[in-house]
């Protein structure tokens, strides 16, 4: 799926970001980004059927499981057009944008690694996140220790600096009740990428993390 050359476009996009470079080597982004990982999404729709199965792996060019090429440069003071990296998220079913429940991969010449859970979850679902932790800080105990002890999954993401609105200081979750975010993240090196067992390993990887994801579909009341 992914070799070398995947890795050797991206790099030069990184120095060559301009929409005049793209448009030039469109056919090179086809052929060693978009093709080798619209494949990898087609390879995972049946690990991801039996692991998670209201999560979807959709290999479309557009509006799948593949995100964007193009950055959203409205707010940023970076007004580079194009990522320079590869970002594959499996979402759930009823997730609407990138901050559903989710798996991920992410592929870069800087960094390459997997991530599970919910990354910057709207004010609603994180509180409702919050509240399942409040109410029963011991199953999310089990479910964050759970993960942590398996593949290399940790904890990541921002958080308050006090507690927020409604929960006590001394509450014995406290400081995962600050968390902005849920997610886990795993590394997974470019030799990995680049070799012949990449959906068995990455299916085997979001298999250990079942125990977070899960845990957060059942906070939000939707099916894992």
């Amino acid at each position: 799926m992914f070799t070398e050359a995947t890795f050797t476009f991206l790099d030069e996009l990184s120095v060559n970001n301009n929409k005049n470079w793209f448009s030039e080597n469109k056919a090179r982004y086809e052929l060693l980004v978009r093709e080798p990982a619209l494949d990898f999404v087609s390879a995972m729709a049946g690990k991801l059927a039996k692991i998670a199965p209201y999560f979807r792996a959709e290999a479309r060019k557009t509006g799948g499981s593949l995100l964007r090429v193009y950055r959203d440069t409205r707010f940023s003071h970076d007004k580079t057009p194009y990522k320079t990296n590869i970002g594959i998220q499996f979402r759930h079913a009823q997730g609407k944008d990138i901050h559903a429940p989710g798996y991920y991969l992410h592929i870069a010449n800087e960094e390459c690694f997997l991530g599970a859970g919910c990354w910057h979850p709207d004010s609603d679902t994180l509180h409702k996140i919050r509240e399942q932790i409040a109410h029963e800080p011991e199953c999310w105990f089990q479910a964050r220790n759970d993960i942590q002890r398996k593949a290399g999954w940790v904890l990541s993401g921002e958080s308050l600096a006090r507690p927020p609105r409604g929960f006590t200081v001394d509450h014995p979750a406290i400081d995962d009740l600050k968390r902005k975010d849920f997610v886990a993240l795993a590394e997974i090196t470019k030799s990995e990428i680049l070799g012949t067992d990449l959906v068995e390993l990455v299916a085997n990887r979001f298999a250990a993390a079942t125990p977070l994801v899960n845990y957060l579909c059942r906070a939000q009341g939707i099916q894992y």
